[in-house]
């Protein structure tokens, strides 16, 4: 059997948590099928650097469309992603960027198309800030790729029903739940000297205090990660909190200049806030997260959310809106808290009342926050948790099997 993933984000160019569910699903499936292939962005890869492996194949941009909409730019990747695809048994495509040449594959080549949903373009108005008239071509290419693929994954129940409502046509026998995981590996508490002198010299360079009680948000800045929420409830936070935002990637100017003026105003009330901008490398990031106390979540919009799994298996508690897949990784009250909203109906996810939403937030920080002991104990209870129900070997199993579901019909 012949699988071709077909991907935005692939090593070395990850930059968000459906890169990330490639990375690692395309780790475990080259132990389960006979040929795996990687249809990447962003050009061939250098022999040598991490995701050069022979399977995958780096796609560039038609000259033809420089300068044009993002999304008209991606269209022509996927093409030259299709031409690729030739003699494969089954194409499995994640995000829209990618969704048009697996549905286009499909037709070619006549063969199974897999849609993973990790996010849906009707429920993020916002990215027409960011696309234009792109936004109507991204939701066009998602929906036609949804509609008629042989299988929709989602990756959290929330997201299943999301799918749902969003695409009423769709059989919900198509719809099929499989969890994103975590690579344990990878993710665990510092074990070793090394690690800790590597610790000690990524706090002091970024001004992060290892004696304070510390809660870390880790994510883009997007309107769906709901930052500002976040930073509107810190400031009623215990003034001996540290707050470290590793934060960076601005999806549009207008959300980057919301942010920095907020840090900035926090800055001048208060001590310890930390704002990386930078895109962190694993081992910093996981040594800023094994000085943490708390992680935080205040998303809007999440399908699942990669990094509550990341915290949870550095054994931390987390703090989680309670909205799309958040809850199907969140127990509240036992590996954390679930943070209460009430949403708009129109796309956007906004709380009803900000204020409401932002003094949960801040009440269930400050809680863990000030009792160290109930935070270890949610924290071991969470690591437990991401161990027996998420790892990658169970997810790549169930693809695997869905697989040969559809080829045997």
């Amino acid at each position: 059997m012949r699988v071709d993933l077909l991907t935005r984000e692939f090593p070395p160019h990850v930059y968000g948590g459906a890169g990330v569910h490639v990375t690692e699903l395309a780790r475990v499936l080259r132990r389960l099928v006979d040929d795996l292939r990687v249809q990447a962005f962003d050009g061939p890869r250098v022999p040598g650097e991490t995701g050069a492996d022979p399977g995958v194949v780096g796609h560039l941009e038609l000259p033809e469309l420089a300068g044009s909409n993002v999304a008209l730019r991606t269209m022509g990747v996927d093409l030259s992603m299709v031409a690729s695809t030739e003699g494969t048994d089954l194409v499995h495509s994640h995000t829209w960027y990618a969704n048009f040449a697996g549905h286009v594959s499909s037709l070619i080549q006549d063969v199974p198309h897999v849609v993973t949903a990790h996010s849906l373009e009707p429920l993020r108005p916002w990215k027409a800030e960011q696309l234009g008239g792109g936004y109507r071509l991204s939701s066009f290419i998602e929906r036609t790729a949804f509609e008629a693929a042989a299988a929709v994954v989602a990756v959290s129940r929330g997201m299943r029903e999301d799918i749902l409502r969003c695409y009423p046509t769709i059989d919900s026998d198509r719809v099929h739940v499989i969890h994103n995981g975590i690579d344990l590996e990878k993710w665990h508490a510092l074990q070793t000297e090394e690690e800790r002198e590597l610790q000690r010299l990524v706090l002091a360079d970024n001004g992060i205090d290892p004696t304070r009680p510390t809660v870390v948000f880790v994510g883009r800045i997007t309107r769906q990660k709901g930052l500002p929420y976040f930073l509107r409830a810190a400031r009623h936070l215990p003034a001996d909190a540290q707050i470290v935002l590793c934060a960076g990637a601005p999806d549009t100017k207008e959300i980057s200049i919301e942010v920095d003026g907020l840090v900035r105003s926090l800055q001048q009330e208060r001590s310890g806030i930390v704002f990386i901008e930078r895109m962190l490398p694993h081992e910093e990031l996981r040594a800023i997260l094994d000085a943490a106390d708390v992680f935080i979540t205040p998303s809007v919009y999440e399908p699942l959310g990669i990094v509550n799994l990341e915290a949870m298996a550095m054994g931390l508690p987390v703090v989680g809106t309670d909205t799309g897949g958040i809850p199907d990784v969140i127990v509240d009250g036992e590996t954390g808290y679930l943070i209460p909203i009430v949403q708009k109906h129109d796309g956007t996810g906004t709380p009803i009342s900000a204020e409401r939403f932002q003094a949960d937030i801040a009440e269930r920080v400050t809680r863990l926050l000030e009792d160290p002991a109930l935070a270890h104990t949610m924290g071991q209870a969470g690591l437990a948790r991401a161990r027996a129900e998420f790892s990658w070997d169970s997810v790549g199993r169930a693809t695997v099997d869905l697989y040969r579901s559809l080829l045997r019909n």
